[in-house]
């Protein structure tokens, strides 16, 4: 048992403060004090005084196997560690393959999933890659869907990109079709994930979908939406028709705006607010473990960085401290936004009955200060508590 006292609760919404009573992996009361009956039970209270507590972060497009390799095997990013997530907040993440799907494939992925499972956080997978046709794990995608629990959806699918397999109308549209079906049979979402490459075409394949057939918008999560100032205005169309768009986080956002013309986290969100669009039509994720190559004033190549979960952080704090957004409707980004597209129903929020994962947040900086998932703390005052099972090993 623990009992957070007073700690002022955005569930996303704000709650004000309030104590949080968790049992084993459960939120069980949240309420303006909580008090009596525990002389005879072990209970660790943490004081939340001056903490903000929120759900715990869900990154919902991740490379937990690594990312990379377009410039050759040299270019292969690492897989994730526990710690590398839990420390930037994340308590639930959905690992994909990018461009390769070869020298990574779904079983090493289901295996990593499970491994991360395992280590203390929730984990779930998009079956598939880059390329189309997709290559499922049994023989055939649905079959996937109904037989392999960590498979939610597919992607992650590049379109209007050099790097994709330059898919037809006709793969694209039954690759889609299989999912909504094998989601609906198995209860779960069946989304599509879509990479948005920077070619000319953009959404040009989602919006045949929608219009040619039966299939609604809501069954796709298009990311890297913001990759340019030119496609985040799709992207804002796309929205407009009542789609749901994903924001690629950024630990150094001036960096690629001013390099790629990549529009912030921040910025995108408050146009999004300007045009009316709705609170539960973004999201925000990582591409974490991604290659970053990074150029010099010269534009000559100096080196690859990787992406990482604290680049939601920097998206969060910049809308807030910077762009004067409400807390609680940046944290839905990575919060219940994911939770309610991913059919999540025990993420995204802070409500009994939902499965206790919390993050603390300095009321003042906005840092993570303790990480809880599945009731366990994970990370206390940026100490991290749980490793990676070899993590430590030097």
């Amino acid at each position: 048992m623990k009992l957070i006292r007073q700690a002022e609760v955005y569930a996303p919404e704000y709650l004000g403060k309030k104590d949080i009573l968790v049992i084993n992996d459960k939120i069980v009361a949240i309420e303006d004090q909580i008090s009596g009956g525990f002389d005879q039970l072990t209970i660790e209270e943490i004081d939340g005084s001056s903490l903000i507590a929120t759900p715990g972060f869900i990154d919902c497009h991740f490379h937990i196997l690594g990312g990379g390799g377009e410039g050759g095997y040299q270019n292969r990013t690492p897989e994730v560690t526990l710690s590398q997530l839990t420390t930037a907040g994340v308590t639930t993440v959905v690992g994909c393959l990018g461009t390769d799907g070869v020298g990574r494939d779904m079983v090493a992925l289901i295996s990593k999933a499970k491994g991360l499972e395992a280590e203390g956080i929730s984990t779930y997978v998009y079956d598939g890659s880059y390329r189309l046709p997709l290559d499922p794990v049994t023989d055939s995608l649905i079959k996937d869907f109904l037989t392999i629990d960590k498979v939610i959806g597919i992607g992650e699918i590049a379109v209007s990109d050099h790097r994709s397999s330059q898919p037809s109308f006709e793969e694209f549209t039954r690759a889609v079709a299989d999912a909504r079906v094998g989601g609906m049979l198995s209860g779960k979402a069946g989304i599509i994930n879509v990479h948005l490459g920077g070619g000319k075409r953009q959404y040009e394949l989602l919006l045949r979908t929608v219009e040619e057939t039966e299939i609604p918008i809501s069954q796709f999560l298009p990311t890297h939406a913001n990759r340019t100032s030119e496609l985040f205005e799709a992207s804002i169309a796309f929205a407009k028709m009542g789609g749901t768009i994903d924001f690629t986080a950024s630990e150094d956002p001036d960096f690629w705006e001013r390099e790629d013309d990549e529009v912030r986290f921040s910025k995108g969100l408050k146009r999004l607010l300007d045009e009316g669009i709705g609170l539960d039509q973004f999201t925000m994720t990582s591409d974490g473990q991604g290659s970053l190559p990074y150029f010099d004033e010269n534009n000559q190549f100096i080196g690859l960085g990787v992406g990482s979960s604290r680049a939601l952080m920097v998206g969060i704090k910049e809308a807030v401290q910077v762009e004067d957004i409400p807390l609680e409707i940046a944290l839905r980004a990575i919060t219940s936004n994911p939770a309610k597209i991913l059919k999540l129903a025990q993420k995204g929020r802070i409500a009994p009955g939902m499965d206790a994962d919390l993050c603390l947040l300095n009321k003042d900086t906005l840092d993570v200060e303790t990480v809880i998932a599945k009731g366990k703390v994970m990370v206390d005052k940026k100490d991290v508590k749980v490793w990676g099972t070899f993590e430590q090993l030097v």
